[in-house]
């Protein structure tokens, strides 16, 4: 996949915590075409993992045909989860080699399910360093943060 071609969805997610576990938040960005959508939400009590994850599965949620994806995330997590370490997992019933459920089984089938119906290269890119749709993607999960926290007050 072309990184210039216009035909490719560039997806950028972050996930943020306040305390691990704590209150969470999840953001997107997702570009095509010239077109951009933002999305982000949050959960009471979670990890930061989660909100990683969560954040790639509600962006993908938003795609209504299979497409080309750039799907950008500050998350090793993520992206050596989806792409080096979750073939092994589903061979081995979503064990670890130690032969323990791994932690987020849930989002990873819900993650890996939705992968298969496009086709997405995971990239990786260090977050809080000036890339502008990490940088976004990080605001917008905060804002889910923001928003679960003041839906508490």
């Amino acid at each position: 996949m072309n990184k210039g071609d216009s035909k490719v969805v560039e997806i950028y997610t972050d996930g943020a915590c306040k305390g691990n576990p704590g209150v969470g938040g999840w953001g997107a960005l997702l570009k095509y075409a010239g077109y951009e959508r933002e999305i982000f939400g949050g959960e009471k009590f979670t990890t930061n993992n989660r909100m990683e994850l969560l954040a790639a599965i509600r962006a993908l949620e938003c795609l209504k045909r299979p497409c080309k994806i750039h799907l950008h995330t500050d998350s090793h997590y993520v992206q050596k989860g989806i792409s080096q370490w979750i073939d092994s997992w589903k061979i081995h019933n979503w064990r670890t080699s130690a032969k323990k459920t791994i932690k987020n089984v849930d989002l990873w089938k819900l993650l890996d399910q939705l992968a298969q119906q496009h086709e997405i290269e995971w990239c990786w890119v260090r977050g809080h360093s000036g890339n502008d749709g990490n940088e976004r993607a990080d605001a917008l999960a905060n804002r889910g943060v923001e928003m679960i926290s003041t839906e508490e007050k």
